[in-house]
């Protein structure tokens, strides 16, 4: 099982904006996950799970038995020059959210066919698909959907897959990904994290 180390909650704790998890209608168990941060350690993005523990699984391991969905939150940050001024910070959008979305929920796939020696290069063509349907949230593989966030209904762009679902939305100044299994994402809501405590 994985812990959380120190040093990742005291990153949580650090961000310099408000964290997403699902809404006080869950009542499982929650937990930290990572945070991604810039080169200077500013807090950029972080996950909090929901439910099970995320394991790898494949699509015939019975994935109907694990129940879980992890809430990525991404800072929204515009185009903006760097600290030194020598060059340009890409900005983040509600595309971010869902490619790392994506990419969570690949990290914890593989297909039953697949020897674990070549994981690692189907996880890199896989990620590589999953940042161009990130990129085109207009497209064909996605749907849209509504959700209550912080009671609000905010529009969400949903996508499922043979592995889990994968949703992405934007609320305030951040930007609010989503991916799970055994949990339908019709059901969900969104609140901002109030206290950190219930995830630790």
């Amino acid at each position: 099982m994985k812990t959380t180390s120190r040093v990742e909650a005291e990153g949580f704790l650090r961000a310099p904006f408000a964290w997403y998890g699902l809404d006080e209608a869950f009542t499982g168990p929650r937990r930290l996950m990572q945070i991604g941060t810039a080169a200077d350690g500013t807090v950029q993005h972080g996950s909090v799970g929901h439910g099970d523990e995320p394991s790898i699984k494949s699509e015939t391991a019975g994935t109907d038995k694990e129940r879980f969905a992890v809430v990525v939150t991404v800072a929204a940050n515009p185009v903006r020059r760097t600290g030194d001024g020598t060059g340009v910070l890409e900005a983040t959008t509600v595309s971010s959210a869902a490619w790392l979305a994506g990419s969570g929920l690949l990290a914890h796939t593989w297909p039953a066919t697949l020897d674990h020696g070549l994981r690692d290069h189907w996880l890199d063509q896989q990620t590589e698909t999953a940042f161009e349907l990130a990129d085109d949230l207009d497209g064909p593989a996605w749907t849209g959907l509504s959700l209550p966030v912080d009671g609000v209904p905010v529009p969400f762009h949903y996508r499922e897959t043979e592995f889990g679902w994968v949703l992405a939305g934007s609320a305030d100044d951040t930007h609010i990904g989503a991916y799970g299994r055994g949990m339908s994402a019709y059901g969900l809501g969104f609140a901002r994290v109030k206290d950190l405590g219930a995830y630790a």
